[in-house]
């Protein structure tokens, strides 16, 4: 992609997600990722129905009359996106591949922070760290992130989430919000890497699928490729036992999946890349 196809990407997608954060995500995002307390703002006459534990006894003895404390919430945050860049991203049977979606997910995520002033961070993962952007704060910022997503090509195709949730947790030592995006298409076992660090850190987990991996097409033999491991295997979609395994073993590891995430407290959501992203996001915030 030339300079000029990249610009008008990464503006597409500013625009995109610039609309939706201001009519959609702004509030949703506001309310479901809360600031680290409350911090004094100033002090104020006492009104009927005031709590009387936020009396200021030192100003109200000084002037004979009640005064009470006023807090505001310390709004300031920082968010991390994990993004998941390896090879099985690249599949999509729509128009839009997982890798796609992740960057159009990432735009949106990065405006929302912005539009509250928060941090916002990346960590672009294979089965090694392939990127880190430190978190800013900014308009800039944001777009570095889009444009780094965009050019990225990875040095790796697998995938070892673990590795980002170390170096995670390495670089962030005070309470982040990190979002993990991906396929969780991996063998290792990233979910002890979730639970440790959300010790710390408020954990989120999207979950990104294309329909068409859990139902073969029906059109006879059929060369399935793993991307990552550059292995092919060999299946007649036209066979309906065939087809019904395929279905089966794939919502099995996809149970399994989400009953790691509720095991471990970590928030998720599925999105497909065949619908649209804003109702299961919107959801996700709401459950919060």
């Amino acid at each position: 992609m030339d300079t000029k196809e990249l610009l008008k990407k990464v503006r597409r997608l500013e625009i995109k997600a610039k609309g939706l954060t201001k009519h959609i995500f702004s509030g949703e995002y506001h309310s479901a990722f809360k600031g680290r307390g409350m911090a004094f703002s100033e002090v104020r006459d006492y009104h009927f129905g005031d709590e009387v534990r936020t009396i200021d006894w030192n100003v109200t003895a000084r002037f004979n009359e009640p005064y009470v404390k006023v807090f505001d919430e310390e709004r300031e945050l920082t968010v991390m996106l994990i993004i998941d860049v390896s090879g099985s991203g690249d599949f999509g049977s729509t128009e839009k591949t997982k890798k796609d979606l992740a960057l159009e997910l990432a735009a949106v995520l990065s405006f929302s922070a912005l539009s509250n002033n928060d941090k916002v961070g990346a960590i672009f993962v294979s089965d090694k760290i392939e990127k880190y952007i430190a978190p800013s704060k900014g308009k800039k910022h944001a777009l570095i992130i889009l444009r780094e997503l965009i050019e990225l090509k990875p040095e790796s195709k697998g995938t070892n989430l673990d590795e980002a949730l170390k170096f995670f947790r390495n670089t962030q030592k005070k309470r982040t919000i990190a979002f993990v995006i991906s396929d969780f298409m991996d063998d290792n076992n990233f979910i002890e890497g979730l639970k440790v660090s959300k010790r710390r850190h408020d954990m989120v987990a999207i979950h990104l699928l294309d329909e068409a991996e859990r139902h073969l097409p029906n059109v006879g033999v059929i060369q399935l490729y793993n991307s990552e491991t550059e292995e092919t295997t060999w299946v007649n979609s036209g066979s309906q036992q065939a087809k019904d395994a395929h279905t089966s073993n794939f919502n099995k590891a996809q149970n399994e999946l989400f009953d790691d995430f509720q095991k471990s407290g970590v928030d998720f959501a599925t999105i497909s890349t065949s619908e649209d992203f804003i109702k299961p996001l919107v959801k996700l915030f709401q459950r919060r």
